[in-house]
């Protein structure tokens, strides 16, 4: 993925904070030599404090043999996206048929050594890290090695543990446009306000606020 200085992210925390409410990805894998890459769309619970996500899949998933012949994964997620007309992006001095459409998106790439857990009890505290997540409020029974009602079921999958070695985020929201032509794309996106667009304009307007905040002098 090109990350160009104007769409990295400004601090670990923007990339976090957006990772946090997104934990849906897909998980992209190395295939047999001379076959294509392997790539499973899934729900993971990622873990900061940790440098981990962590995840399950069936037993009998294609993915696993993958894994453990080539354990270097990428869990991709991107979301927030929408396609802006080449007219809404024209510099103040072309006219608007001069301009360059282009898209507009979020995305984390974590790339991980991939561990498979195998061990039910360690399975199990897994799955209760994932119920935990999607699930704060409760309202299922626990998952506990060998006790019903899901104890039965842990043969039937394999889990997985992301562990994270590095980190690649972008936010493409018209970072290298002047602020004109930007808060011209943000106007433009309100009146649209068809799918995606309102949290562009989010990104878009979150970035140029703190690209306007001051720099506070040394000591100050």
């Amino acid at each position: 993925m090109l990350i160009h200085p104007w769409d990295a992210p400004t601090d670990d925390a923007e990339w976090q904070g957006w990772l946090a409410a997104h934990d849906f990805g897909q998980l992209a894998a190395n295939g047999p030599p001379g076959e294509p890459p392997l790539v499973q769309p899934l729900h993971f619970a990622y873990d900061p404090a940790r440098r981990e996500a962590v995840t399950h899949l069936a037993r009998p998933h294609p993915l696993w043999s993958a894994l453990e012949q080539r354990p270097a994964v990428v869990l991709s997620v991107v979301d927030d996206y929408t396609f802006i007309p080449g007219p809404w992006q024209a510099a103040e001095d072309q006219p608007p048929e001069h301009g360059v459409p282009t898209s507009f998106y979020a995305a984390v790439q974590l790339i991980c050594t991939a561990h498979i857990v195998d061990d039910p009890e360690e399975k199990a505290a897994l799955l209760r890290r994932q119920t935990g997540h999607f699930q704060p409020d409760g309202g299922s029974a626990p998952v506990v090695a060998g006790e019903a009602p899901y104890g039965r079921l842990l043969s039937g999958i394999r889990g997985l543990r992301l562990e994270v070695r590095d980190v690649r985020a972008k936010f493409k929201y018209g970072g290298k446009r002047s602020e004109a032509v930007q808060q011209r794309v943000s106007a433009r996106l309100a009146e649209r306000d068809g799918p995606g667009d309102a949290a562009a304009r989010a990104h878009q307007q979150r970035r140029l606020a703190r690209a306007e905040r001051p720099t506070e002098a040394p000591g100050t």
